[in-house]
């Protein structure tokens, strides 16, 4: 599809603008570690990345939320996770040169993330990004998570612009579903974690890209 006349990206942050996975799956191994268990390799972690806690805790446990002792096992994640959220993550290849580009020709970009604020903004500071995104809407901003639009549609509200004049990139289906309920165009990347179900062309976004700077395109620039 050829993108509609845009105003701004709008971005997901875990697998799309940051590569979280290696701070996620330490805290997945210090889970295990507290048992005697071994460190499993980062790229089991890696398709599950984008499903927080709850697939960390799949590939580290084998639990899921209906198992008795997930809330306590999830507690200690999240804290082993606090403890070292910006050690190895960093923006993916190329995000930063496109980020750069877009502030040089003042295109408003923002972040949209289920990532709870408490993670998201140290995250953020650390990588200088926190003072250059036009909007930063966490998981628990809004009563509603993606893949319903509410996250979305209160970034485009913060930055002044109507929902339709906005892209939603992300490396999830409920990325491509929350920003189609929030009448945007929607792009899909192939360098994030994308999960182990449907293919991402299966996900029905207006595009699928391979490079960051692809996403020039969709705000009208070479």
């Amino acid at each position: 599809m050829s993108p509609r006349p845009a105003q701004a990206l709008l971005f997901d942050l875990d697998g799309t603008l940051v590569d979280s996975a290696p701070d996620l799956a330490a805290a997945g191994n210090a889970v295990r570690a507290a048992r005697g268990l071994p460190p499993l390799s980062a790229s089991l972690y890696r398709p599950h990345t984008s499903a927080g806690a709850r697939g960390m805790l799949k590939v580290a446990m084998g639990l899921g939320p209906d198992a008795a002792e997930y809330d306590a096992l999830k507690d200690e994640f999240l804290r082993a996770y606090e403890l070292g959220l910006a050690e190895h993550t960093g923006c993916f290849p190329a995000m930063a040169a496109l980020i750069d580009r877009l502030d040089a020709q003042q295109v408003p970009w923002g972040i949209v993330t289920n990532k709870v604020t408490r993670f998201t903004l140290p995250i953020l500071a650390h990588l200088g990004l926190d003072r250059r995104a036009g909007a930063v809407v966490c998981g628990d901003t809004t009563p509603h998570a993606k893949p319903h639009p509410a996250p979305l549609l209160e970034a485009a509200r913060r930055m002044g612009l109507a929902p339709e004049r906005c892209v939603y990139v992300g490396d999830d289906l409920r990325d491509v579903q929350a920003g189609q309920a929030a009448g945007m165009q929607t792009v899909a990347v192939r360098w994030g974690y994308l999960g182990d179900d449907l293919p991402v062309e299966a996900w029905g976004a207006d595009a699928v890209v391979n490079d960051p700077l692809e996403l020039l395109k969709w705000v009208g620039m070479p």
